[in-house]
């Protein structure tokens, strides 16, 4: 296929595998340009080369842990080392981790912390004046950030997690109000319960939400997410039952809700 004549970059954080793969190849197919960022060097490489040779687009890729410190700035620094001007910020890279707070290595709790919600901010701080330049003619600027239904209740059993994409939330909305003005959009993707590595990952893939109809697959939720980036919307809540148990969650006294929420992810661990 021919070189893409699309002006426009995205960068995609945990681009090889899931949501972030899924939204890589729906740009790839609108013939945008990519930055993908992931630790898989070896899965880099590989979506690279297929996105590339399929849609005639420049596909660069960086292997680098965004859990680590100065992680955001190297991704920059690779950007501006290549003078490649990116367009669209996909703030994607993501994890949770199951169990008691105390009982999880703060190891494992502190890399949450830093890659859900310090690589994302960062990222976003860093970019933000090279996308308030990019003219409305050409698009303006973009900003997806990926949060989860689990923002909009606290999570006993996952704490730090469920917490990690209550900022997520919170700080997209600020942010998009900010920016009114600016040419500069942000959206929140806020997916229910998806068919990725997420949940193994997680050690919640034997949650009852899992195995339900709220479970989506990562191409409905990439091409949710998409369409509200482009509509200009701040928040995206695929699924209709998704939207229901969200307003729920609002609307649903907190000491409710943690119950609720305790009692599901105890039930996964096999506790009575």
């Amino acid at each position: 296929m021919s070189p893409a004549t699309n002006s426009r970059t995205a960068l995609v954080t945990g681009a090889t595998i899931g949501i972030g793969r899924e939204i890589a190849e729906l740009y790839a197919a609108r013939g945008v340009h990519l930055v993908l960022v992931a630790r898989n060097a070896e899965g880099l490489a590989l979506a690279a080369k297929d996105l590339s040779a399929r849609h005639g687009i420049r596909c660069e890729t960086l292997s680098l842990d965004l859990s680590a410190p100065n992680a955001a700035e190297k991704v920059f620094r690779f950007t501006e080392d290549r003078k490649i001007d990116v367009t669209d910020l996909v703030n994607n890279a993501g994890f949770g981790a199951a169990g008691r707070f105390d009982a999880i290595d703060w190891k494992t709790s502190d890399e949450m912390i830093r890659l859900n919600i310090t690589a994302l901010a960062e990222l976003t701080y860093r970019y933000l004046p090279k996308l308030k330049a990019i003219p409305a003619a050409d698009g303006g600027g973009r900003i997806l950030n990926v949060g989860s239904i689990a923002a909009f209740q606290p999570g006993p059993l996952m704490a730090v997690y469920y917490a990690s994409k209550a900022f997520v939330v919170s700080f997209s909305e600020a942010l998009s109000e900010e920016l009114s003005g600016s040419g500069v959009t942000v959206t929140c993707l806020c997916p229910g319960p998806t068919l990725t590595g997420f949940q193994e990952r997680a050690a919640i893939a034997k949650v009852p939400l899992f195995k339900s109809a709220f479970v989506m697959t990562a191409r409905e939720v990439a091409e949710s997410g998409l369409a509200g980036l482009y509509a200009g919307k701040r928040v995206v809540i695929p699924g209709s039952l998704n939207r229901m148990a969200a307003g729920i969650s609002r609307l649903t006294p907190h000491g409710i809700t943690l119950k609720a929420v305790r009692r599901l992810h105890t039930q996964a661990r096999g506790e009575p």
